[in-house]
């Protein structure tokens, strides 16, 4: 059994940081955090789907916009989206991307890809965060 945990422990070195820093890159870009921690494959993993669960969204007509105020639950759904970082910033305002047609029959499936992708994200940094306070091997 101590075999064990000492192979477990040697596999990954652990890494004296502090939890903001990957907090804020895994905000910035989804599994940057991870990369930052030295969990690669797991920070590729979270990249791959939520890219490809933002980008489904893109193509089924999502609007990307930030409501209001006085629509509360529609602000809440446009922070979903910016919750995933740099890539919502580069489709909306560099590509210009996420006009979405409200006719189009796809377009509140749109929409709901891309939020889960931005809420998904902030579960990923707090998985980052956990890892970095130790709380996860």
């Amino acid at each position: 059994m101590a075999e064990r945990s000492e192979a477990a422990s040697s596999a990954a070195p652990r890494v004296a940081v502090s939890p903001v820093l990957p907090c804020i890159l895994g905000l910035l870009l989804p599994g940057a955090g991870h990369f930052y921690l030295r969990r690669g494959g797991k920070g590729l993993i979270f990249l791959g789907c939520l890219l490809a669960l933002f980008a489904i969204g893109l193509v089924q007509d999502a609007r990307l916009e930030i409501a209001s105020v006085e629509d509360p639950l529609a602000l809440l759904r446009g922070l979903a989206q910016v919750a995933l970082g740099v890539p919502y910033l580069v489709a909306k305002y560099l590509a210009g991307w996420g006009q979405g047609a409200v006719t189009a029959v796809t377009h509140e499936y749109g929409n709901t890809f891309t939020e889960v992708a931005g809420l998904l994200n902030v579960l990923v940094v707090i998985d980052a965060h956990d890892t970095a306070v130790g709380r996860k091997p």
